[in-house]
This record gives structure tokens, sequence and C-alpha cells, in this order.
């Protein structure tokens, strides 16, 4: 989960991060060397046009004889970046650059940031259509919802390179890997579990719909209105579709009425989870509070109630974050010729981190560190074998 900044002006010349940040933190580097008359030849012409006319002669070589089986197009339009909302494109470059070095550092995956000065849906989706075919998938960053989930859609409709936008899947797949331990750990399954979800954004909505494909017994929803309900009449269309699958027992009013006896809390908004509500859910209850740098409610609150405690800051145990996820997914995804990521292939990453933790499971490590150099090859095996049994794949 990304970090709420402050928006004022940090000394530049206090601050570690920026001299790490001069100049930009990732470069493009050649895979071959040229040292002579004959490599040049080869490398670019005549011997480049032999390939350039092979591929156009069998499309598919693309994926053989470019960067594309490697690369990720990582695209934001600067609307919903970090905490700090839309500061534009210029803005969000040194995310994305993040995002870039990341996919490199933990799966070898080369990944291109792109920050775009549009923000229309439609103007988006025509953007990303025109230089897709350089790529061999999109993560798709920090766009603002309900937009994000329209443009995700239309984009994976017209394309046939996995589309994926990890402020909502990333985030869905490592808090339903974090859910699996500690249902575990509390000795219970995910279908023994009520809960109860803080925020109908881009991620409580993919939250939601994964808990639910990985079997959870039951999901209320509250947006700053309350909970989600087939009765509300200010629902958006995305939220409408929440409704129907959501709530079972029938809920109704506040937040706190969902969370009186409820297993599990997971926050994914900016608001806040009074104490009384954590008290009143049920024993061996479940806190993942999620917003950052302040947390819905405090780990040592909610550690007084609860018997498993997770936040999306590094300074506390359990850490939801969404690097455990995304540079596997790919890595798998690419490897595989994924034309899509499918719910399976989602659900076998989280399995796949779930299962990384081993034998040093326990209430304070329901997630394997990030550092961890066998989360991302066990996530990209785990997702690789699902694309295939989904079919998804344009390889044997």
């Amino acid at each position: 989960m990304g970090e709420r900044l402050s928006g004022s002006s940090p000394d530049r010349h206090l601050d570690p991060a920026f001299p790490l940040h001069h100049g930009g933190k990732i470069e493009v580097r050649p895979t071959v060397r040229i040292r002579d008359e004959d490599g040049l030849s080869l490398a670019y012409t005549p011997g480049v046009g032999r390939v350039a006319q092979a591929i156009a002669d069998d499309p598919e070589l693309v994926h053989e004889y470019t960067w594309k089986s490697n690369t990720v197009l990582v695209l934001t339009d600067g609307t919903a970046v970090l905490g700090l909302g839309d500061i534009g494109p210029a803005a969000s470059l040194p995310v994305m650059e993040g995002k870039a070095l990341l996919f490199k550092e933990f799966a070898n995956v080369d990944a291109v940031p792109i920050a775009l000065s549009c923000t229309d849906p439609d103007e988006v989706v025509e953007t990303a259509i025109r230089i897709a075919p350089g790529f061999g998938g999109i993560n798709l960053e920090d766009i603002s919802a309900p937009r994000c989930f329209e443009i995700e859609a239309r984009l994976q409709e017209a394309l046939d390179i996995p589309v994926f936008h990890d402020d909502q899947h990333g985030t869905a797949i490592v808090v339903t890997a974090a859910l699996m331990n500690a249902a575990q750990v509390t000795e219970r399954t995910l279908a023994d579990l009520r809960v109860v979800v803080s925020g109908a954004g881009a991620a409580g909505v993919a939250v939601t719909d994964m808990l639910l494909d990985a079997g959870v017994g039951d999901i209320a929803v509250a947006d700053s209105k309350g909970l989600i309900h087939p009765d509300r009449t200010d629902l958006t269309q995305v939220k409408r579709g929440l409704a129907e699958r959501t709530n079972r027992a029938g809920i109704s009013g506040s937040i706190a009425e969902a969370m009186r006896g409820a297993d599990v809390f997971i926050g994914v908004s900016a608001g806040t989870a009074q104490e009384e509500w954590i008290a009143s859910m049920a024993p061996e209850s479940i806190v993942f509070a999620l917003a950052n740098p302040t947390p819905e409610v405090h780990p040592d609150i909610a550690s007084k109630y609860a018997r498993v405690v997770a936040t999306g800051r590094s300074d506390f145990p359990n850490q939801i974050n969404n690097v455990l996820a995304f540079p596997g997914i790919f890595r798998g995804a690419l490897d595989s010729g994924a034309t899509t990521i499918t719910p399976r292939m989602k659900v076998a990453a989280a399995e796949a981190i779930a299962g990384s933790v081993g034998e040093d499971l326990a209430l304070d490590f329901i997630v394997p560190s990030p550092f961890n150099p066998r989360v991302a090859v066990e996530v990209a095996d785990r997702v690789a074998a699902a694309a295939r049994f989904d079919r998804v794949t344009r390889l044997p």
C-alpha cells in the first residue's frame, strides 16, 4: 500500500531520498555489445532487416527476437499517486521509475515508465493501445477510481497481452495471501471467516472480489456513507455490483454494525476504525489496517483485542507489500506467454506467497520478507502453471 505523504516541501539537502533519486533510478543498457563492423552489420543494417522481415512474415516471432518477451509498460496518468492523489504525470515519474526498479531487482523483468499527460479514459486507452506493440504486458499504476476499472477492462479486451492494475490486484493478492496464513495460524479456514472491508475504491473492490474467489465465507464492504447493500440508492455501477455479491447477512447502517462479531477487518481507506469497533469483533480476530502512514487503527491498540494484526508499514510486523506479488506475476505471465491474467493466476500467486512463509509462520510473521529470493520464483512458477491450465498462453 502507498504512503500518505505530506504536501510540504522537504529540505532536499537533508533528506537522503533526494541523492538516491538524483538523475533517476533506472537506465537502459544493451544486452549485446558492438565492437567491430561485423557486429554492427548484425545488430543493425543489414542484419536487422532480415529479422524485421521474418517478424513481418510471422508476427509471433516478435516475442523471440525482440525485448517484448521480457518488457512491461508501467503506465500512469498521475491521478492517484501514493497518498498524494492527483499530482500529475511529471510528479508521478519517480514512483513509476521505482516500480520499474522493483520489477528488475526482484524478477529481472525490464519495465519502462510512461506518464501520460491525459486523464480522459478514451485518451488513456487509445494511447496505451497505440504503444502496446512494443511491450509484453502493461502494469497500470496510480490511476484513480472508478476510471481505473474501465481503463483496465477496455485495454484487456483490446490487447493480447496481460493488463494488470497493481493498486487493485497486487494489493488483493497480498491481502489474500496474508489472510490465508492468518486463518491457518489461528486454526481456521477462509470459509470460516466473516470479513469487513473498509473502502470501496480500487483496492477495496479487488480485495473483496479476490477473497470471494478464494472462498471466504462472507464479506461486508463499507464506503464513506456506510455499508454497501442493495437497498442503497446512491451506489455507482461498481458498488451496485458489490452489493449483489457481498453482505449475505444483509447488514445495513454503519461499519460499526458489521464489525460486531466479525472475524476480520481489512482497512483500505483513509478512514478510522474506533477502538470499540475492534473490541466488538469475534475472539481470535484478525485486523489488517493498511492505510499509510497512519493505519485505520494503531497496531498497539488493535493488538489488545486481535490475535493477528497487519499494516502497510515496514516498521510493524506483517507488512502487506505489493512487491511480494507483481514482479513474480509478470515473470510468470511473460515466461508462459500469457495473454491475460486470470482469477486462477491471481489465486495461485497468493498461494505461492502464503506458502513461502513455510515453517516460519507465526502470529507476527504471516507474509514473507520481500527480500526472500524464493518469493518471486515461486509466484512466477505458480502463475505460469495456472496460465497454462487456463489455456491463456501463446506458448505450448
